[in-house]
Order: C-alpha cells, then sequence, then structure tokens
C-alpha cells in the first residue's frame, strides 16, 4: 500500500437508540453514513451527471458487476484506468457482486457449488461466474467497496432451500475473501464485504451472521431481503440480525428502499443503502418529497403553479412548476427524467442528512416521528 493511499476503516460517531452515525474511510474519501447509495448500474447514475450526483451529497456511487462485465468488460475498464477515471466519479465506488442480477436476468443459468454458469441476456454468450471471478472482476473495476458472491433466493421460499442457499452463500464468503486477499485488496485500502443470508427464517439469519463475523470483512451486509416479502418481515429480519452483527463494521442492507424502508431500517442498526428506486421513479414520473410522494402522471397537476417544493435547495424541486414537470412527463420528454431523478436523489439525500444530523443530536424517534409525519400528506390536492 502507497503512503497516500487510504486504508478501509469505519468509525463509529454517534449513536441514538440503534441508530447509528458513523464514517466509512476508503482510498477514495469519506463516506457519511447514515448512507444512501445512488445506483451506476453501467458506471452512470441515469439521467444524471457525475458532478450532480456529488453537489447534492452523496459521496458514494454503485456499479454493477454483472452489467460491467458482459459490456463494456471489466479487462477493458482496467485498460482505461479503473471505474472512477472511466465514470469519471473520482470518490468512494462500491461493486456488487453481480449474483443478484445473474439470478434475475441470465438465461440458462445453472448453479453449481464453483459458481454459476450462465447466457448473456445481452448476446447470449456463455459465462462462468465464481466468487473468485467476481472478485477479480471487481478488483479489475478498482472499486473500494466490494461484495463477496453469494445466492440470493426469492421469498417465500421452504425453509430447506434457505438454510441451502445460507449455506452454500457461507462457503462463497470464504473463497471471496481468500481471493480478496490474493489480489492484494487490503493492502490497495479496498474493504469486501461478506453477506449475511437465511431468507425469512431467524434462526439461519442469526447463524449466518454470527459464521460471518469470524471471518475477517470490512463490512458486513443483509442480502436476500425486499425480494418481495412485506415490509414487516424484512424489518423482523433486522431485529434479529443486526445485534449480532459487528458494532465496530458497517452495516449495508442491499437493495432497500423506499425512504420508509430506509428510515426504519436505520432504527434498527442499518448504516448503508442501495436502490434504483429514485431514479427509475423519476425516468416514470413519479417525484419524492418531504410531503410524500407527488404522480406528476395525474391530470390534476396540469394547471398547478407550485414547485415540487419551494422551500428545497434543489433547482429541480424548486424552480420548475408541477404543471410543466406534468407536460414533459405527458410529452414524454427526456427533460422529465433529468428533473425528476435530480429532485428524487436530492430527497434521498437530504433525509440521509437528516437522519445524521438527529441521531448526533440524540433525537433520532422524534425526528423519524415528524419525517413520517410530513410523509402523511402525501400528494394531496391542491386546496
Amino acid at each position: 500500500m502507497t503512503g497516500d493511499t487510504q486504508r478501509f476503516s469505519f468509525r463509529l460517531l454517534a449513536t441514538d437508540g440503534m441508530a447509528r452515525r458513523g464514517e466509512i474511510t476508503t482510498p477514495h474519501g469519506l463516506v457519511r453514513t447514515p448512507a444512501f447509495m445512488p445506483v451506476g448500474t453501467q458506471a452512470t447514475v441515469k439521467a444524471m451527471y457525475t458532478d450532480q450526483v456529488r453537489a447534492l451529497g452523496a459521496d458514494v456511487v454503485l456499479g454493477n458487476t454483472y452489467h460491467l462485465m458482459l459490456r463494456p468488460g471489466a479487462e477493458r475498464v482496467a485498460r482505461l484506468g479503473g471505474l472512477h477515471h472511466f465514470m469519471k466519479w473520482p470518490h468512494t465506488i462500491l461493486t456488487d457482486s453481480g449474483g443478484f442480477q445473474v439470478m434475475s436476468l441470465a438465461q440458462l443459468r445453472k448453479l453449481d457449488e464453483t459458481g454459476v454458469k450462465f447466457q448473456s441476456h445481452i448476446d447470449g454468450q456463455r459465462y462462468h461466474l465464481t466468487p473468485e471471478r467476481s472478485v477479480e472482476i471487481q478488483g479489475l473495476l478498482g472499486s473500494d467497496i466490494q461484495m463477496q458472491l453469494d445466492e440470493c433466493i426469492g421469498l417465500p421460499a421452504p425453509e430447506k432451500e434457505v438454510q441451502r442457499a445460507m449455506e452454500l452463500s457461507l462457503r462463497w464468503a470464504e473463497r471471496s475473501r481468500a481471493k480478496f486477499e490474493a489480489m492484494g485488496g487490503v493492502e490497495k485500502g479496498q474493504g469486501l464485504y461478506g453477506i449475511v443470508q437465511g431468507g425469512d427464517v431467524p434462526h439461519l439469519r442469526i447463524r449466518s451472521a454470527e459464521s460471518l463475523a469470524a471471518m475477517p470483512f470490512e463490512g458486513y451486509s443483509v442480502g436476500g431481503l425486499a425480494v418481495g416479502e412485506p415490509q414487516e418481515v424484512m424489518l423482523r429480519m433486522l431485529e434479529v440480525t443486526t445485534p449480532v452483527m459487528p458494532v465496530d463494521k458497517p452495516r449495508y442492507l442491499m437493495g432497500v428502499g423506499t425512504p420508509d424502508d430506509i428510515l426504519e431500517s436505520v432504527a434498527r442498526g442499518i448504516d448503508q443503502f442501495d436502490c434504483v428506486m429514485p431514479t427509475r421513479a423519476g425516468r416514470h414520473g413519479l417525484a419524492f418529497t418531504r410531503r410524500g410522494k407527488i404522480n406528476l402522471k395525474n391530470a390534476r397537476h396540469a394547471d398547478d403553479p407550485r414547485p415540487l417544493d419551494e422551500e428545497s435547495d434543489c433547482p429541480a424541486a424548486r424552480d420548475y412548476s408541477r404543471a410543466y414537470l406534468h407536460h414533459l412527463v405527458k410529452a414524454g420528454e427526456g427533460l422529465a427524467a433529468m428533473l425528476l431523478t435530480w429532485n428524487n436523489l436530492a430527497y434521498y439525500q437530504q433525509l440521509m442528512q437528516g437522519m445524521r444530523d438527529a441521531i448526533e443530536a440524540g433525537r433520532f424517534e422524534d425526528h423519524r416521528l415528524i419525517v413520517k409525519e410530513g410523509w402523511a400528506r402525501s400528494d394531496l390536492p391542491p386546496l
């Protein structure tokens, strides 16, 4: 490790109940937690410039191993200077392992102890993604935070199947860690996270978390949730899982989610989140605000001169009327996706900053209730 490279570390700055305020150090900067990580699946946060994403307060974005290995290819990205340089994002990048996308997108996939063989959904080319190859790809991309390959199954599922996938994921965790260390990830200051599996079965979640905690990961994720189960099931799994996760390591809930999911998960000890929801919703005419969701497709906005939020610091929320945004959405204009994505990511980052401030001030529960009260006035017709 060079003398000026920051080694991955996590510092817990404050707690309020189970809620945690912290700071992750990576080779490309600090990540303030709780953190929402905008999803940059194919080396881009859709409809946004990277400078915009940073200006909104994002410390980290997420890239996707599956998509980048297929196109343009990890070796090509490495030759071109790595993912940070390639996408003009000189800050922290987290890459997922690609496993979830293989299970959900790939054709003719076949999973066994070695890994998963599949055909690309783009051109039908055959691939074999193993725990070692996943870590190798993430190393070529040069991401600061990398994920082990795991098997994520949908819920509900039989307990035997949940247990089988959880145990396989633990074996893959050991192989992923060995490859990460062999590639010099620790010396480069990078971090590798293990992923807790176990579906909706409490004792399997606990066993998975305890087994992973015995391995020297830099952080720990909770996977296999937000895959179709009700919110109360997800929260119950967090309530049994986070108490057995290491206190001195970051905790990442993968693929979550709605503002309410994030608020409730922070209350249960989670530090990091990612989800396509704010960007995808923006491309489909849905705006998130502190007063709830606003569907700009609805005809009632056609004559509404009000902005989405007159008190927001984000120009997309403050400087354009709902009538104009409705017009853009109905006309199918690309600017609609750009403005609504900008608004949505701004709202998510404001949500995270509000929680960080509240935890530090020891008033997280009061803040949680105030935020929920604001959402209760969701998308009311103008008086």
